[in-house]
């Protein structure tokens, strides 16, 4: 069928048209919310490159939480920044940790939210690395017993589901084993299967304080050039046992999203990190693009890509925006 028979244009000519042809809409419900928590009260300190983001002690966590949630975002991801930081990242696996007491208020506060946790060391080491160092590099294997602990000790205090994002060979199979082995055979593992080196996490070492104090990640995230590896290494992940898998960053590797989508027939979730956000933030600012606008093409266009979930910043932004429209 051809013109002049057919014309594309006749389905767009009104917004009730476009809106019942439309093949993929966003939802507050596809929103994983990430938040900072940081000892002591009365903290909400703005990160400077990421406008609207900031570190929060635990009271206006659950306030930030709770106006997300209202708005229709389903859960949140957190991140902590601990008091101290040491070389193994002890902080991260204590009973009585900056993240694990924000789970047990967010719990109490909002049952009806989903409380995931980020399980990395980045954020406790003190030399800014994913694991334990051993002469210059990070141990893997050592780096295992750790995550799962600190695995273990979210789930003790209530999460919902956890997040390993160090990309360690075996984490996910070493979680799986630990929260199996003491009866959180229920809580669900989101792994971040397919995570590059990317330029874009930027702003995110700010927030998280966590910028590496010497050399960089390549040596445990993928290198941007790599496709194939994304399969595998989210299908080693599903082996292990996650039962979520993830690609970031998500705006620069749509085309990973989609073929991990079309690979697997486990819920994709991406993450459109700090870097993709304040670039939508800065060129705002400035009056160069309609800020509003290109945060909802962006989330349209990783839906579009085949995730099923969304971790991003926009998250209580852009539900304001949809349930205004």
């Amino acid at each position: 069928m051809y013109f002049p028979a057919y014309r594309p244009r006749r389905l767009r000519r009104t917004e009730a048209l476009r809106g019942m042809i439309r093949e993929v809409e966003v939802n507050a419900k596809d929103f994983i919310y990430p938040l900072f928590v940081v000892p002591g009260a009365g903290v909400r300190k703005e990160i400077s490159s990421m406008p609207g983001v900031f570190q929060l002690s635990q009271e206006n966590l659950v306030k930030e939480a709770a106006a997300a949630h209202e708005l229709g975002v389903p859960a949140v991801i957190l991140f902590g920044i601990p008091e101290e930081k040491d070389a193994v990242g002890s902080h991260a696996h204590r009973a009585d940790g900056v993240v694990q007491r924000a789970i047990e208020a967010l719990k109490r506060e909002l049952p009806s939210l989903v409380v995931i946790t980020d399980v990395c060391l980045c954020e406790y080491t003190d030399h800014g690395h994913c694991g334990i160092i051993v002469r210059g590099d990070v141990d893997n294997d050592a780096t295992l017993k750790v995550l799962a602990q600190e695995a273990l000790s979210h789930a003790r205090a209530g999460a919902d589901m956890v997040a390993p994002s160090d990309m360690m060979d075996g984490r996910v199979g070493a979680i799986r084993h630990a929260l199996d082995e003491h009866h959180f055979q229920n809580v669900p593992i989101m792994a971040y299967s397919a995570k590059y080196a990317s330029g874009f996490y930027g702003p995110f070492r700010e927030a998280a304080e966590s910028t590496p104090q010497f050399g960089d990640r390549r040596s445990y995230q993928m290198d941007p050039g790599n496709g194939i590896e994304a399969i595998r290494e989210t299908r080693l992940d599903i082996e292990e046992g996650a039962d979520i898998v993830m690609v970031k960053p998500a705006l620069s590797y749509l085309d990973i999203i989609s073929a991990v989508h079309a690979e697997f027939d486990l819920p994709v979730a991406a993450y459109n990190v700090s870097g993709e956000y304040s670039l939508v933030k800065a060129a705002a600012a400035k009056g160069w693009v309609d800020g509003d606008r290109v945060m909802m093409e962006i989330l349209t266009s990783i839906k579009r890509a085949g995730a099923d979930l969304i971790l991003t910043y926009h998250a209580k932004e852009a539900a304001a925006l949809l349930r205004s429209c």
